[in-house]
């Protein structure tokens, strides 16, 4: 075990896309993360899941979701599909932390739970925290979150507050957490997990911070795409003579657009959403510097899928206003909220609920294609920020090399000198798929490893020559991935043999993995009537 155990603390962004922060290629004012970047180390290959939860259960517990119980999101789709639950045959961090030693808390959003309501063994402080305090849902308000929870108690009174608005108040609690321990033996580690919900929709943000982007979108989605992708490759993070996907064939060219006023506000919007996380970040960053603890601690940045071109509602509008854990048909002085993406109505207040759309999610994620849900570039790739000082890491390095979230675990145990168990109260858990990242981010070479997804029929496996990635109920597609990461050139046709082997290999991880072919899980919806859009949760 190291002589001087580090704090650890884990921020996740909610669907931030791969180049919305400065130091990634962003026009997004985002100094502090900026900082740790410039001070740390940057991976430029790291990849999440394809969507939310699945990717908090992989972070979490160093496995593949669909070996947690988490294999789409936290329906329960039982006996068909996946229980949508933290199951008992994981073990997460906090868990194996707390056994080593450590205080464990988390601020923010959980989403691990099928039962938001009655305390349950997949809550929070039944898998390793000594204290919650958050959501157990997500997409909901930020001035007046469903599910808002502290320990197992509704504290959904707190939001009551006329000030209160989420992103500000995870940095709260989490201030509040360490200046509450700030009497602790020196030889008391902590584990601070923080799940934010920015920058996922609704769109909602100071009006102040919103005025900073005045005129910024104006030139629209092409011209901000294209600066984008020259910063990426100024500051490394792409080869000289990176091309820049096209266009998604369903967005019109910004010229043609027809709503630009209401469209440069919904990204306005969006990016005020990214300057108030990375603020929040900063205030968090501060306390522990304040402290005297930020050199000492092992802080990880990431986000949990690539950016989301959804639209809202996701599902009819009446049986979405039904999901009051969700949204709230209210303000709290009393008005009614507006539902939807309508060119009359300027998102960005607490009685609206927007998302920022394809057009805007497709300049999130330069310089790839598509988006969450899918396997896609677009969909996994995510930035990664790694800042420990006393950690002797390659300080300013970005790091190419292709690497995953069941990574993380293995990194920080290696880091905190603690073991991962045999066993969870006797019940064995899988063993750990990945590898520890510690001594790449020294200057160590990289592991060879095959990546492997799986999300709602959507698939893919890496090699780091070859990704082979499909959509559901389409042809496998292979790309030579270290010079084709946009995907353009389709050589599934040119290389058979390749598809085989890899898609063989795809095949023998899910029956690994424990993946439920989603076609089962549609079949389940229809015969009640319902919809893959229901399916897919």
């Amino acid at each position: 075990m190291p002589a001087k155990r580090p704090n650890v603390v884990v921020v996740v962004a909610d669907d931030l896309g791969f180049s919305d922060l400065g130091c990634y290629g962003s026009e997004i004012s985002t100094p502090n993360l900026d900082r740790l970047a410039c001070a740390g180390v940057r991976m430029s290959n790291f990849y999440s899941t394809p969507r939310c939860s699945p990717s908090r259960a992989s972070l979490l517990t160093g496995l593949h979701p669909h070996q947690t119980g988490v294999g789409i999101l936290t329906n329960d789709d039982t006996p068909e599909g996946y229980r949508g639950n933290l199951n008992d045959r994981c073990v997460t961090i906090a868990e194996i932390l707390k056994v080593a030693g450590y205080e464990t808390a988390i601020r923010g959003k959980w989403h691990l739970a099928t039962d938001m309501k009655e305390p349950n063994p997949a809550w929070p402080t039944f898998r390793g925290f000594d204290s919650f305090w958050g959501t157990l849902t997500g997409c909901g308000s930020y001035y007046q979150p469903g599910t808002l929870t502290r320990q197992t108690a509704d504290a959904s009174g707190e939001a009551m507050d006329p000030e209160f608005f989420y992103t500000d108040r995870i940095a709260d609690e989490a201030i509040a957490f360490l200046a509450k321990r700030a009497g602790n033996a020196e030889d008391a580690p902590f584990f601070l997990y923080l799940p934010f919900t920015a920058p996922h929709w609704p769109l909602h943000a100071r009006p102040e911070t919103i005025a900073h982007y005045a005129g910024v979108y104006d030139v629209g989605w092409d011209a901000i795409r294209e600066s984008r992708i020259r910063r990426q490759i100024e500051l490394g993070l792409l080869p000289e003579g990176s091309s820049l996907s096209r266009r998604d064939p369903s967005v019109t060219a910004w010229e043609d657009e027809p709503e630009k006023a209401w469209q440069a506000r919904r990204m306005q919007v969006y990016a005020a959403q990214v300057e108030e996380l990375d603020t929040a970040i900063g205030r968090v960053i501060g306390a522990l510097d304040q402290r005297r603890e930020l050199d000492d601690s092992l802080f990880i940045f990431l986000s949990d899928n690539g950016a989301s071109d959804e639209s809202v509602p996701l599902v009819e509008l009446e049986r979405f206003r039904q999901r009051t854990d969700i949204v709230k048909t209210t303000t709290k002085d009393g008005r009614s909220v507006r539902i939807g993406n309508d060119p009359l109505v300027d998102p960005g207040a607490e009685d609206t609920y927007a998302s920022y759309g394809r057009s805007w999610a497709n300049v999130s994620n330069t310089p790839f294609r598509l988006y969450k849900l899918w396997a896609h570039e677009g969909g996994i790739s995510a930035p990664f920020i790694v800042h420990w000082p006393n950690g002797h890491l390659k300080s300013g390095e970005i790091i190419d090399a292709p690497y995953q979230l069941v990574n993380v675990m293995p990194t920080i145990l290696e880091a905190t000198g603690a073991t991962y168990p045999p066993d969870r109260e006797g019940v064995p858990v899988p063993p750990l798929p990945g590898t520890s990242m510690l001594g790449l981010w020294r200057g160590g070479a990289p592991q060879p490893q095959r990546l492997w997804w799986e999300h709602v029929g959507n698939g893919a496996i890496h090699d780091g020559r070859w990704k082979l990635v499909r959509q559901h109920g389409w042809p496998w597609e292979l790309y030579e991935i270290g010079d084709d990461r946009i995907e353009s050139v389709n050589l599934a046709d040119r290389f058979p043999e390749i598809v085989a082997d890899l898609s063989a290999e795809w095949e023998n991880r899910c029956n690994l993995y424990g993946v439920i072919p989603f076609e089962r899980t549609l079949r389940r919806y229809h015969e009640r009537g319902l919809t893959w859009k229901d399916a897919i949760g």
